[in-house]
């Protein structure tokens, strides 16, 4: 009599268990600029690289695998006036799920190494490690 019971027990939690520890559909990350963002960036180092107004894009310095395209491109360029393709500059701004990149890799079996993101620049600035810097405030006056 007991092992029935244990046995109805038993089916019973095998089948309720899984309601139980249910949690829900977890949201998936949207991909585009101006949905979710992944991270942001704040003076990060980077090659930057252009051949018209219309598509710009950059490495972080030490990430060769991961490729960042501007959602802003048309606005940035003319920050790029003092540099040329393949500087190194100094970029911030949130960074977003390249939605090609998304779709072709939820097809694929393989998993790359090589990550396609987009970046919403919200600053772009020379890199001047290493280099002359501009005077940012005028010299003292020299007494004879």
């Amino acid at each position: 009599m007991i092992g029935k019971t244990l046995r109805k027990f038993i089916v019973i939690l095998i089948i309720i268990a899984p309601i139980i520890s249910y949690e829900g559909c977890k949201k998936q990350t949207r991909c585009g600029c101006g949905n979710d963002v992944l991270v942001t960036l704040t003076g990060s180092s980077a090659y930057v690289y252009w051949q018209t107004s219309g598509t710009i894009y950059f490495q972080i310095v030490g990430d060769q695998y991961s490729t960042y395209y501007f959602c802003n491109p048309t606005q940035m360029f003319s920050k790029l006036a003092d540099a040329k393709s393949g500087d190194i500059l100094q970029i911030s701004g949130p960074v977003y799920w390249d939605c090609n990149y998304v779709y072709q890799s939820s097809n694929s079996p393989y998993q790359s190494p090589y990550k396609v993101y987009q970046c919403q620049v919200t600053n772009l600035t020379l890199d001047l490690y290493g280099k002359d810097k501009p005077a940012s405030s005028t010299a003292p006056d020299q007494k004879n």
